[in-house]
């Protein structure tokens, strides 16, 4: 049965980061993730975590300056030493709470080869960093109506990144909704590509809300991951219609 983790920097956004940590216990998630949860001491987080029994399971460097439209910085020429303090932030943040994945976040780039090259090297180094802390590195492929002119759009090129990067500690995040957008096919997808993928996400396409409607059936896609034999968990990260907790019967649906 599909373990599923809610993503905070969706879901309870009203409520302090340690409070949608218990929150998403009382809902029945198995455990959580969030975006940036750096203005939250590690200690509050790890109390919070502790107390309500749900392991921290990802979070994602710093995107940069937000204002001037930064999604990310390792891949972006001349910003290493920016990307390299981000790398080492979560890094550190993640082993204090005692979480598994680190997405590092690639930014807007032309997609260029000096581009890939400069997130390839920088990924390197955020493996070799994480990899003191037994900690995964993650990349995600984001689609381009979202994210325009984001450095990763297509699991193909997730996936010859990895390759290039030749590292044991780096996988997939493999976000659903992105993906449907730009490739489809999930299922099959899935199946060639499981061992190269390290999390697993899920939203309503294409309006990112609750898992149940949109043109995915989740049910069937959550059911072949059963097949597979996925034992990690199921990322719940999307964008409530309404309030988080009028829109969690999807999950009661799915566990009947």
């Amino acid at each position: 049965m599909t373990r599923f983790s809610a993503n905070l920097g969706f879901l309870w956004t009203e409520l302090s980061l340690p409070d949608a940590i218990h929150a998403a216990a009382k809902a029945g998630f198995a455990a959580v993730e969030c975006h940036w949860p750096y203005e939250t001491p590690a200690a509050e987080i790890q109390a919070a975590l502790e107390t309500s029994g749900l392991p921290m399971i990802g979070l994602n460097t710093l995107r940069g300056d937000v204002s001037n439209g930064d999604n990310g910085v390792a891949a972006i020429k001349g910003r290493e030493q920016e990307a390299r303090e981000y790398i080492d932030q979560a890094i550190e943040y993640a082993a204090a709470i005692h979480c598994p994945n680190v997405h590092v976040m690639a930014g807007f780039t032309d997609q260029g080869q000096d581009a890939e090259n400069t997130f390839q090297e920088n990924l390197q180094y955020a493996c070799t960093q994480a990899q003191r802390v037994d900690i995964n590195i993650l990349i995600e492929p984001l689609n381009h109506h979202d994210a325009p002119g984001y450095h990763l759009n297509t699991l193909d090129a997730a996936l010859a990144t990895i390759e290039n990067v030749a590292m044991s500690n780096i996988s997939v995040m493999f976000d659903c909704y992105h993906l449907q957008i730009m490739q489809g096919d999930l299922t099959r997808r899935l199946t060639a590509h499981l061992s190269s993928i390290g999390h697993i996400q899920i939203a309503a396409v294409p309006d990112r809300g609750e898992p149940n409607g949109g043109e995915l059936h989740y049910p069937n896609l959550l059911g072949k991951l059963d097949e597979l034999g996925w034992t990690g968990y199921v990322g719940a990260e999307y964008k409530p219609r309404t309030d988080t907790q009028s829109g969690l019967s999807w999950m009661n649906d799915y566990a009947r």
